[in-house]
């Protein structure tokens, strides 16, 4: 028979910050935790949590500043804002139609095609095929007259807000350039036509161009970059799409933060980001096709730009607070009742959920939930009356 063993106990220490063994971690000169779900919903915490560092140090954009804003299909959004808000955007301009950075100013998605336009209209680089192409398939060439118009519209351009979408491309692989999107079906040679992930290094190589010609030819000009929070619509790759999308994403972004470190100090380029407010911040932020913002997210990313970046114009600045509460709504960030008392602006009712206050069983969300409602009520109660 075997003999029994007495089994052993071992004790594990536990420290506490009362207690003597308490040690921590060296933490750096710069700590900013993730913030909990209770923190993401007071109507500051954008600013607080993801705002943090890029702002900055006073709004240069006035209602007389030159800005020219095109790249990926989110751009639009920013020139559309900027110009019914009475701001001077260029690329909206009647006699600017014609440039490619208007009539396809949203479809520049990468940033080989966005340098492809700066080196055209300032360096007169002629390209030894077709690149561009319409939304048709059409041939767009190298318009001597186009390209002095984007030369004229970049010549004139004080801030420019450049979008950058994807890192996946067509390129020829004889002459190596990059095309546009991809390729004609009718034009598809598969000796000379290739597809691949670009690198960071790649994109990094073509932000750096990009600022340093701007510095060159308009020294005086800030520059913005930003990353589309629109993921693709489809890959070339032999895997999934929402994969795909990550690694896309992800090489611009690490390419972007490393260009900006580089010349952050010279005071001149700048980060805006809309891509972690539509992806860290709200819980369902898109549309049914899953690519597009709805409209209030992306209304309150512009409210929150131009109290960033704008100078007062001509036009009240929208309400913070109002369209961080929309946004939140319409992206299902609140409780149920909470969002259809805000997009039904039922002010008397929101206010009979702060009085029960019983918004949610976590009692820090609670809390953060009441006190928004309660703000929304106070700020929105005369509007309710009237």
């Amino acid at each position: 028979m075997a003999k029994k063993t007495k089994a052993q106990h071992f004790n594990f220490q536990t420290t506490t910050k009362d207690t003597p063994e308490f040690r921590t971690w060296f933490r750096g000169e710069h700590t900013h935790y993730n913030p909990t779900m209770a923190r993401m919903i007071p109507a500051n915490a954008v600013q607080r949590h993801v705002l943090k560092g890029w702002e900055p140090e006073e709004p240069f954009i006035t209602p007389d500043t030159q800005i020219t804003a095109f790249g990926s299909c989110f751009a639009a959004n920013i020139s559309e804002w900027l110009a019914r808000r009475n701001y001077r955007v260029l690329n909206k301009d009647e006699e600017a139609k014609d440039a490619y950075v208007v009539t396809c100013g949203e479809g520049m998605v990468n940033s080989f095609v966005i340098r492809q336009q700066f080196e055209w209209a300032w360096e007169n680089k002629i390209f030894d095929e077709d690149l561009w192409h319409g939304y048709k398939a059409e041939s767009y060439g190298y318009d001597p007259k186009i390209q002095a118009e984007t030369k004229r519209i970049f010549d004139s351009t004080d801030v420019f807000i450049l979008t950058f979408g994807l890192s996946e491309i067509w390129y020829d692989e004889v002459t190596s350039n990059v095309f546009w999107r991809t390729i004609p079906k009718d034009a598809y040679d598969p000796e000379r036509h290739k597809f691949r992930v670009s690198t960071v290094d790649e994109n990094k190589e073509n932000l750096r161009a990009i600022y340093h010609l701007i510095r060159k030819h308009r020294p005086d000009a800030k520059i913005m970059f930003t990353l589309s929070p629109i993921p693709l619509i489809a890959t070339f790759r032999d895997n999934s799409c929402l994969t795909s999308n990550s690694v896309s994403k992800s090489v611009l972004r690490v390419a972007i933060d490393e260009t900006v470190r580089e010349f952050e100090d010279e005071g001149y380029l700048h980060y805006w980001p809309s891509f972690e407010i539509i992806t860290d911040v709200f819980k369902l932020p898109y549309v049914a096709d899953r690519r597009h913002p709805k409209r209030a997210p992306l209304d309150f990313i512009m409210t929150l730009f131009e109290h960033t970046w704008c100078a007062d114009g001509d036009v009240p600045k929208p309400s913070i607070l109002n369209a961080w509460a929309k946004a939140g709504a319409e992206a299902a960030l609140f409780p149920p009742a909470m969002c259809r008392c805000i997009l039904n602006q039922r002010w008397g009712q929101l206010n009979k959920l702060v009085k029960k206050g019983e918004l949610h069983d976590d009692e820090k969300l609670n809390t953060a939930y009441l006190k928004l409602a309660k703000e929304l009520v106070d700020a929105n109660a005369e509007t309710e009356a009237a």
